[in-house]
């Protein structure tokens, strides 16, 4: 019995079990952590969106009432044509990101101050960057008098958070400023990757830059971005901060989030908020796998034309080394 107890204890120090066990406590612990805080505090709300309750007293089991009455109240789903201008924003977010990455992934003077300029707002705290724009838009405030200085009259300015036809696209202003930045970061870092020669072998060929961003550059960073993408339009399905603490939800401003909010903390109807959160969440899954599929159809050739331009590249480079050599 010793012997197998000595001979157990020499296996439990053995260099191989000792990797088991570490790889076992790390998988452990965050996959803990994960089911305590993620997963089963949403098994919870699922459960919840069953039934009529507040957060303290009796419940009464609704079946699916909530989830009718999400797509029902004018105000849930209502909601969730907000997104849209959020939607519409994360495509010129997208779009400028992409832009000013492609140019400042060249030599440009003064390149990395502007990165910093632009990454900037980023770091700022989303609260902060409420309040600065809430006063930024108010009346005659800072906005108003840098167009009168342009020559505009304040008399035939609008209320950018009152007038219904403009305060959302104003909102929608201040979650650009704030990401687009983050996207530029994250572009420049793939067009960086990209492999020099490339570029090389497409001037040889007598490629513009359009024509080297079309077939160098887009596809080369097709999986970043397939995430910007992702991450952008899931974002402005679940907008909170600006709505929220510029104008508080109100003249229309209400996304879907500070709708949810209002119906959870202050109407007190927990069971209604929890299903508006299953169906956000269903919503998001169901726009994440549209994208993916979309973005699987738009780049199904990349591959190929991958491995075509990398023969053209080198066929090109000899030419241009033997060309040298001969000179």
């Amino acid at each position: 019995m010793a012997i197998n107890k000595s001979e157990f204890l020499r296996w439990l120090r053995s260099r191989k079990v000792q990797q088991v066990i570490i790889i076992i406590a790390f998988m452990i612990v965050p996959l803990a952590l994960l089911f305590t805080f993620t997963y089963l505090p949403f098994a919870e709300m699922f459960g919840y969106s069953f039934y009529e309750m507040k957060y303290i007293g009796a419940r009464k089991f609704v079946g699916w009432k909530n989830y009718i009455k999400v797509f029902n109240r004018k105000d849930c789903f209502g909601a969730l044509k907000l997104s849209v201008y959020y939607m519409a924003g994360s495509i010129v977010q997208l779009a400028l990101s992409l832009y000013l990455a492609t140019v400042l992934s060249f030599k440009v003077k003064g390149g990395n101050v502007f990165k910093g300029f632009m990454f900037f707002p980023f770091l700022i705290n989303g609260i902060a960057i409420g309040f600065i724009f809430k006063f930024f838009y108010t009346r005659g405030f800072v906005f108003d008098t840098v167009l009168q200085w342009c020559g505009f009259q304040l008399d035939n300015l609008p209320y950018w958070l009152k007038d219904r036809s403009i305060n959302n696209i104003s909102l929608v202003g201040t979650s650009v400023w704030r990401y687009f930045g983050q996207n530029m970061v994250l572009f420049i870092g793939a067009i960086m990757s990209v492999d020099a020669e490339l570029y090389e072998a497409a001037m040889l060929d007598g490629a513009n830059r359009f024509q080297q961003f079309k077939y160098i550059i887009l596809p080369s960073i097709k999986t970043i971005i397939t995430l910007n993408v992702i991450l952008s339009i899931t974002g402005s399905l679940s907008a909170f901060e600006p709505p929220y603490v510029i104008t508080d939800g109100a003249n229309g401003t209400g996304t879907y989030f500070v709708v949810m909010n209002e119906i959870a903390h202050t109407q007190q109807k927990v069971g209604l908020a929890s299903a508006m959160a299953v169906v956000l969440l269903l919503i998001i899954f169901a726009a994440t796998i549209l994208q993916k599929l979309f973005f699987k159809y738009v780049f199904r050739n990349a591959e190929d034309e991958d491995r075509n331009a990398t023969a053209r590249r080198d066929k090109k480079l000899a030419k241009y080394a033997a060309r040298k050599a001969g000179r």
